[in-house]
């Protein structure tokens, strides 16, 4: 069980590293991660399970309650046979959809957002969100490719 709710934290703390998700789930108890995405204005957990499905992933994304059936989660149970290598690899599969439907549903550019952007990369300052989903997922592809290579 120890091993489990090690697995589930590096789940959890990787899916919170990436500044998409809500976790809801709590840290005691049953090893399950519970998550949800933060914007849903492009693309929604729906979507996010069908993806990893492509993966090899069954990761399912279901409405809560009706007090809260405004809010979608993803749910992943750590089992016994859960590695830690698995751990990585779902976060590796995870960041993997998001960039495939942050290029699939890019987001609005307004004339202001341009002008915003410029400004930016003028003054030096990176789009951290999007500079840091990046990183991630190279730092990602360093790993998976160490542990293949291995």
């Amino acid at each position: 069980m120890e091993n489990c709710r090690e697995n589930a934290m590096v789940l959890k703390e990787d899916l919170e590293k990436s500044g998409h998700f809500n976790i809801l789930s709590k840290d005691d108890g049953v090893p399950v991660v519970a998550f949800s995405l933060k914007d849903r204005s492009r693309y929604d957990e729906f979507k996010i399970s069908e993806m990893l499905r492509r993966h090899g992933w069954i990761v399912p994304a279901y409405p809560m309650p009706p007090a809260a059936q405004h809010i979608n989660v993803l749910r992943v149970v750590i089992r016994a046979e859960f590695s830690r290598t698995l751990a990585e690899r779902l976060v590796f599969d995870i960041y993997n959809v998001l960039h495939e439907l942050e290029k699939l549903h890019p987001p609005k550019v307004t004339k202001n957002t341009k002008e915003e952007n410029k400004a930016m990369v003028e003054n030096g300052v990176k789009n951290t969100a999007l500079d840091a989903h990046r990183e991630i997922i190279a730092q990602e592809s360093n790993k998976r490719q160490k542990i293949m290579a291995a």
